[in-house]
C-alpha cells in the first residue's frame, strides 16, 4: 500500500435522478500518471470533483498515501497535496500571472513581504518544472497555453503531490498540447502523481502509465497503457465498437452559397485579426480552415455570422448581398445560415436556462414555439425531446438546466439547434471540442450527411485529423489571411508548415 497515492474505495453520488458514481474503486500509484476516459456523461468529472473536495460522496471512502481522509471542501483538499488544473480555467483574467498565483495562498500581512517571497517561489517552480511564463503578464493577454502553466503553478506554489487535469488540452493547440505532455511528463520525474480526465485516446497513449474507463456512472476496466490499444479502450468507453475515421463518399459541389470576398475585420483593441480575406462555400461540400488558434478564425466566423462587425469587404449568402457592416445574425438565420459557435459556454448557450430553452435560443420568435402572444412550453418540450433522442443528449431531461450537462452534451445541444433548422449554410467552430469518442463519432457522421443533402458547410477547427477527415477543400489561414489551398490528403507536416507561416511549404516538406 505504500506506493499507492489515491485509493477510492465505493464512491457513490446522486444528483436528483442522475446516478453520476456507482460504487466506483480506483487506485492510483504514486508517481504515475494515471488517466481516466469515459464518454461525456460518464461521471468521469464528477468523481474528481469529490476527490478536490467540491462534492461530498453518498457514500464511499478516501485514501490519500494510505490514510483515510474527510474532503469537505478544497481546503482540505489543497491541505492534502491535492491540485486541480480545471477544464474551464480558474483565473482573474485582469490580474497579474503573481497575482493570480498568490490568490487565495497570502502568507505575510505585510503584502509587501509576501510578494517578494512569492515572487522567488515562482521563479524556482518555473525553472525547476520548465514551466516558464512572465510574473507580471496580465492574464487576459496570455494565450491559453500560458493561462494553462498558470493554473499548474498555482497548484504546485501550494504543495500539490497530486495533480488533477480536468480535460487539459480542450482548448490547446497540437504543438501547447505536446508541450503540456512533456511538463507532465517533468512533474513525473520529479515524483509527483497526476490524474488525467480526457476523452482523446492519442493522449492517453502518448502520456499516461495505467488507464482506467468510465461508462455511465460506473468504473469498466483499468489498464496498464502499454498493454491495451485505442480500439480497446475505445469499446471500453462506448459499449460498442466505434468508428475511428470518417467514412464518406466524394462531394458533389453544386451552386456557392457562400461567397466572402476582401474581408477585413478588426479586433476589439483595433488591430486587423482578418486581412483581406476571399472564399467561396458551395453546396454539397466542406470547407475546412486550418490554423494555429489566434491567427484570425474566430473573428472570421463571428463577422461572417453576423455577430461581429466587419471593417470592409462583401458576404454574399445564396447570391444575395450581407451587410457585413452592421451586427444582424438574427436576420441571417432568417435567410439560411446556422451557426454553430467555437465557445459553446459563452456564445451558444445560456447555462441557467433548461435544455428546452437553450435548444429553441434564436429561433424563439418561430410559429410553431408560440400561442398567441406567449411562448407555447409544451410544444418547445416536445422539440426538445425529439432533439434528445435523436441526438442522444444525456441525461435526457428537457427540464435540466443546461449548466448540469457536460460539455459534451452541451455541445449536442447547440448542434441540433442549429442542423434541425434546415439551414442552407453551415458554419462550424470547434465542432469536437470537449468531446469524447462516440459522440465525436456521431458529430462527424452528421456533418457529413448535412453535406451530403446539399448544404454548405464552412469548418474551423484546430484538429488537423479533423479538418483532414471531414473537409473537401482545406483553407490554411495564417496572421489573419488565407495563405493556401490544399487537397484534404495533403501531408501533415506540409499543412503544419503553412499554419507556421513557411511560404514554400510544399517545398520545405519535401
Amino acid at each position: 500500500m505504500n506506493d499507492i497515492a489515491i485509493e477510492l474505495k465505493g464512491i457513490d453520488k446522486k444528483f436528483g435522478l442522475v446516478h453520476a458514481n456507482k460504487d466506483i474503486d480506483l487506485r492510483v500509484r504514486k508517481g504515475t500518471i494515471h488517466g481516466i476516459i469515459g464518454e461525456n456523461g460518464a461521471g468521469k468529472s464528477t468523481l474528481m470533483s469529490i476527490l478536490y473536495g467540491f462534492y461530498q460522496a453518498d457514500d464511499g471512502d478516501i485514501f490519500i498515501n494510505g490514510q483515510k481522509i474527510v474532503i469537505k471542501d478544497p481546503n482540505v483538499a489543497i491541505g492534502a497535496g491535492i491540485g486541480m488544473v480545471h477544464q474551464h480555467f480558474m483565473l482573474v483574467e485582469n490580474f497579474t500571472v503573481l497575482e493570480n498565483v498568490m490568490l487565495g495562498a497570502e502568507e505575510s500581512q505585510i503584502l509587501t513581504a509576501g510578494i517578494t517571497k512569492a515572487r522567488q517561489e515562482l521563479r524556482r517552480l518555473e525553472h525547476e518544472y520548465e514551466l516558464e511564463v512572465d510574473p507580471d503578464a496580465i492574464i487576459e493577454e496570455l494565450p491559453v497555453g500560458l493561462q494553462q502553466r498558470v493554473e499548474i503553478l498555482k497548484a504546485l506554489y501550494r504543495g500539490a503531490e497530486i495533480l488533477i487535469l480536468d480535460e487539459p488540452t480542450g482548448v490547446l493547440t497540437p504543438d501547447e498540447a505536446d508541450h503540456l505532455f512533456r511538463i507532465l511528463e517533468q512533474l513525473k520525474d520529479q515524483g509527483k502523481t497526476i490524474l488525467l480526465i480526457t476523452h482523446k485516446l492519442r493522449e492517453i497513449m502518448a502520456v499516461t502509465d495505467e488507464v482506467s474507463v468510465m461508462r455511465r456512472g460506473e468504473m469498466v476496466a483499468t489498464r496498464t497503457t502499454a498493454e491495451t490499444s485505442v480500439e480497446e479502450l475505445a469499446e471500453l468507453m462506448v459499449g460498442r465498437h466505434v468508428l475511428l475515421h470518417v467514412e464518406k463518399g466524394p462531394a458533389a459541389p453544386g451552386e456557392v452559397m457562400l461567397s466572402v470576398e476582401n474581408l477585413t475585420v478588426r479586433d476589439s483593441r483595433g488591430v486587423d485579426m482578418v486581412k483581406n480575406v476571399s472564399f467561396q462555400v458551395r453546396a454539397g461540400e466542406i470547407v475546412g480552415i486550418a490554423g494555429v488558434a489566434g491567427n484570425g478564425q474566430s473573428e472570421l466566423l463571428q463577422a461572417v455570422s453576423g455577430i461581429r462587425r466587419a471593417v470592409s469587404g462583401k458576404v454574399w449568402l445564396d447570391g444575395e448581398p450581407v451587410d457585413v457592416t452592421s451586427k444582424d445574425p438574427s436576420g441571417l438565420r432568417q435567410r439560411g445560415l446556422a451557426h454553430v459557435p467555437e465557445d459553446r459556454q459563452h456564445m451558444g448557450l445560456v447555462l441557467k436556462f433548461d435544455q428546452s430553452e437553450n435548444s429553441i435560443l434564436g429561433y424563439h420568435d418561430d410559429p410553431k414555439y408560440s400561442n398567441g402572444m406567449f411562448l407555447d412550453i409544451d410544444a418547445i418540450r416536445k422539440d426538445a425531446v425529439d432533439k434528445i433522442e435523436k441526438y442522444d443528449i444525456r441525461p435526457p431531461n428537457p427540464r435540466l438546466k443546461t449548466a448540469n450537462f457536460s460539455g459534451g452534451n452541451q455541445q449536442k445541444i447547440v448542434l441540433a439547434r442549429e442542423m434541425e433548422r434546415d439551414p442552407k449554410v453551415l458554419i462550424i467552430g470547434q465542432p469536437t471540442r470537449g468531446v469524447d469518442v462516440g459522440a465525436i463519432e456521431f458529430i462527424h457522421k452528421r456533418i457529413i450527411e448535412m453535406r451530403d443533402a446539399g448544404k454548405a458547410v464552412l469548418l474551423v477547427s484546430v484538429e488537423l485529423d479533423e479538418i483532414r477527415s471531414l473537409a473537401d477543400r482545406v483553407l490554411v489561414m495564417f496572421d489573419g489571411r488565407i495563405v493556401g489551398e490544399r487537397a484534404p490528403d495533403t501531408g501533415e507536416r506540409e499543412l503544419g508548415l503553412l499554419m507556421a507561416g513557411v511560404a514554400d511549404a510544399e517545398e520545405a516538406a519535401q
